[in-house]
């Protein structure tokens, strides 16, 4: 028996546009979509694209705050229930970028892919960003393995030489005080 391949089927309407009825500026690019699809895979494209928003009688929808090539991953996820393979090197980053839309559109099983990614890969440099990104998206998993991550007072001191620190400090100032608290004798 062959593997599934619905999957496939279903991305390929994507890139095609076949039968697209709705479409998303971000950034400079333009995406095809079909409301069904999306609105059966997300609540938030649902009242966005069928609720009284006024996305609902419009065919171009702007996305202003997000990057064209996070947008065409989290639409890839959308028709398929999975990511495409992507370099080591831009792993940490797209996954931070894919939690924030994931959790924007409410797309719970795309946002614990993302917490996964980077629960795997938390080193010093990373820690801080991703434990702000935790804290400001609700993922108590991700939170717990970066606090885990932080008891070691070596990961700790060389995640506090970081910019991501900095940024940890005054974005999530409670964040700081109870990892204060749990490495404190």
């Amino acid at each position: 028996m062959p593997p599934p391949d619905v999957g496939l089927d279903i991305l390929q309407l994507l890139w095609d546009g076949e039968g697209s009825d709705v479409s998303f500026e971000v950034a400079s690019e333009t995406f095809r979509a079909h409301r069904y699809i999306l609105a059966a895979r997300s609540p938030v494209f649902m009242t966005e694209l069928y609720g009284p928003m006024k996305e609902t009688t419009e065919t171009c929808v702007r996305i202003h705050d997000m990057e064209a090539r996070v947008f065409k991953l989290l639409l890839h996820f959308v028709y398929t229930d999975w990511l495409p393979e992507m370099d080591e090197g831009v792993i940490v980053v797209m996954s931070q970028h894919l939690l924030v839309a994931a959790d924007r559109y409410g797309l719970e099983r795309l946002k614990l892919n993302c917490e996964h990614n980077l629960c795997c890969r938390i080193n010093a440099s990373t820690v801080a960003t991703t434990l702000a990104l935790a804290e400001q998206h609700g993922c108590q998993g991700h939170k717990k393995a970066c606090v885990q991550f932080l008891k070691s007072s070596s990961n700790l001191k060389a995640a506090m030489a970081t910019d991501g620190f900095e940024h940890l400090t005054t974005s999530c100032p409670n964040v700081l005080e109870e990892l204060l608290a749990m490495v404190a004798p």
